[in-house]
């Protein structure tokens, strides 16, 4: 005869036995793992075109971080993604439909960037599908975050990058005559002290410095523990201060023109002002939260330092 203590032994906590639990979980598994090989059949040529522009196009070269930083992000969470358990959700079937329908458009219309985001949208389907609504709730930034790994389309690049030039160039002009240098601007070329030309050129519009730092700035925002409000500042101020940076970058090298020959001018632009704007960008950032954090006063604190009895008063209608 089989003793209850016993039976109960074999059994975990929500009263199945353990040879069950572990059919189930490996049939998960097993579902997981072949949605992800369905998901990659159906989108590798996808994938093997973007990691071509990753590595061909400097703009957008720091998409390549995006899901590994995604990956990091949800492996940091484990605990708390474990907790909240599985429980599928039918309505993921909607989002891998809606993904399905982008990806026939893409390949009817030659939209390329459409392909691109069904599959990040399948992938938020497949997630809400097998893991549940509270999962897919408790990940859907670092979802969201994926899409910053797509390249902007076409069009929307076109209408960034002009603007971008026009505006180092002008904003160089200005900068370099604040420091007492002869400029004329002739479209997206400085003509400096009347004889050393330096072109603008697409390549130093700042949209390369751009896109890198707006996922670093989205992914600081990720990991730091602070208001909704000030990430999002966070991630908004990023925009002005690639801006700034490439302003920078494009004044030093305007110096080093007049003082220098251009080849060093030039290895300064593409090699050491390359590797030094983003610490110093990620600098500034840090800089911000230290700053918001000084000038916002938390809720506890200032009911602490008001008098004794001031805080109820406040608290009752006048």
């Amino acid at each position: 005869m089989t003793s209850g203590r016993n039976h109960r032994r074999h059994k975990g906590k929500d009263n199945r036995p353990v040879n069950a639990r572990a059919v189930s979980k490996n049939f998960g598994i097993a579902v997981v793992a072949t949605l992800a090989a369905v998901l990659l059949w159906a989108y590798w040529p996808v994938l093997v075109r973007l990691f071509k522009d990753w590595q061909n196009d400097d703009d957008y070269s720091v998409g390549q971080l995006v899901p590994l930083v995604a990956i990091y992000l949800i492996w940091r969470d484990r605990a708390e993604l474990r907790d909240l358990g599985v429980s599928p959700c039918w309505w993921g079937l909607g989002l891998i439909f809606l993904a399905m329908m982008a990806h026939a458009y893409g390949l009817l219309f030659l939209y390329e960037s459409a392909e691109r985001y069904a599959f990040v949208l399948a992938v938020a389907g497949v997630v809400l599908l097998v893991a549940g609504w509270r999962t897919f709730r408790s990940v859907f930034w670092i979802l969201l975050f994926l899409f910053l790994m797509v390249p902007f389309p076409g069009r929307i690049h076109n209408m960034i990058s002009g603007p971008m030039q026009n505006m180092a160039t002008t904003g160089s002009v200005f900068l370099l005559e604040v420091f007492g240098v002869t400029v004329s601007q002739e479209g997206n070329v400085i003509l400096l002290n009347g004889s050393v030309p330096l072109a603008v050129a697409e390549a130093c519009s700042g949209l390369r410095m751009l896109t890198a730092f707006i996922v670093v700035a989205a992914a600081m925002a990720f990991m730091v523990n602070r208001p909704r409000w000030q990430k999002t500042a966070l991630v908004a101020t990023s925009i002005p201060v690639a801006i700034a940076c490439n302003l920078a970058r494009l004044c030093v090298t305007a110096m080093l023109y007049l003082v220098a020959d251009s080849e060093t001018a030039e290895r300064f632009f593409h090699d050491f002002a390359g590797l030094t704007m983003m610490p110093i960008a990620v600098f500034i950032l840090f800089g911000e939260l230290w700053l918001m954090n000084k000038l916002v006063v938390p809720d506890d604190v200032s009911a602490s330092a008001a008098p004794s009895g001031q805080g109820q008063k406040a608290g009752k209608p006048v």
